[in-house]
């Protein structure tokens, strides 16, 4: 499929979909290419496998496919396809859950030894993250990591935008919580900033 060079990616994302629909396989490996990346970047805060990413997106582009004619645009074509992702990464976590049952101490990162602050913080906040729920975890990661709005997420999510506030409110408590202990502090004192 030849699109014209001055196209927004906006543009070219919702012509290439259209394209899909018709059953184009060109313009789906154009829409796998433009977006795994991204996908993958997004996908690897969650699971360090690449064979897990891989799934996650592959099975993300078979529903593209598969629902490409069922698109309304009432969103942008990049919102529904990280949408869909969304939905396939919490089914895939979720089985992989059910299938491992609890997660052993080799699943969670070692703490950095690294004298730099930066480092430091970094690795406990990704431990802190892993320690959320799913959902919670993936929201904070669509607002803050990938820069979605509380409606785009709302859309990817397929939830409210109420739940959506929620998630990231008891995601940011448990936290403020979780900090603390996970560096030995005690939760009930408060931080000392100077």
């Amino acid at each position: 499929m030849t699109l014209p060079a001055k196209i927004s990616p906006k543009e070219r994302d919702s012509a290439l979909l259209v394209a899909v629909a018709a059953g184009d396989r060109r313009a789906l490996e154009e829409l796998y290419l433009g977006y795994h990346r991204r996908l993958a970047r997004f996908l690897s805060r969650f699971t360090p496998r690449y064979e897990n990413i891989e799934e996650i997106i592959n099975d993300t582009f078979m529903v593209v496919w598969q629902n490409a004619n069922d698109f309304r645009h009432a969103s942008q074509v990049s919102t529904w396809i990280i949408g869909i992702a969304y939905r396939t990464a919490l089914k895939s976590f979720r089985r992989q859950k059910n299938h491992n049952g609890e997660r052993s101490l080799e699943d969670y990162p070692v703490p950095t030894v690294d004298p730099t602050f930066d480092a430091e913080v970094h690795d406990w906040l990704k431990h802190g993250l892993n320690q959320l729920p799913v959902e919670q975890r993936l929201t904070l990661e669509l607002a803050y990591h990938m820069g979605h709005s509380l409606e785009e997420i709302a859309v990817i999510t397929e939830c409210p935008v109420g739940t959506v506030k929620a998630r990231m409110y008891h995601a940011r408590e448990k936290l403020r919580q979780y900090l603390p202990a996970l560096s030995g502090a005690s939760p009930d004192l408060p931080s000392r900033t100077e």
